[in-house]
């Protein structure tokens, strides 16, 4: 298999700067892979603040946990704030996840040339 191609299916398909790991780039690689695990960790850490203040608000007022009980909650728990940091989480994850394939591939494509023999 290329190495461009191997490159930009690994970061890709699996984690976004496994490709430049693989092809020898180690700074850029883990540079992305720690950038996109900060932003799922912001992600999850929201999640689990909102499920946390829904359970609580369901608790307090003393009604039955169900599914519509929930998206009740849900939809009152919402707040812009929250909702932007998950935005931008979000938007940073899909840069760097777009950002780690096309890089992975243009390293892969220059070994492949052998335009690139060490990092």
């Amino acid at each position: 298999m290329k190495n461009s191609l191997k490159g930009a299916l690994l970061s890709g398909l699996v984690f976004p700067g496994l490709g430049q790991i693989i092809l020898k780039h180690y700074k850029r690689g883990i540079a992305l892979m720690l950038t996109v695990s900060a932003g799922l960790l912001v992600i999850i850490v929201k999640a689990v603040q909102r499920a946390v203040t829904i359970l609580e608000k369901i608790g307090s007022e003393g009604g039955a946990i169900d599914m519509s009980t929930i998206s009740k909650a849900a939809t009152r728990a919402s707040t812009t704030s929250d909702s932007l940091i998950f935005n931008l989480a979000l938007l940073l994850i899909i840069f760097c996840w777009i950002i780690g394939v096309v890089d992975a591939y243009r390293i892969g494509k220059k070994k492949d040339k052998g335009l690139i023999v060490k990092p």
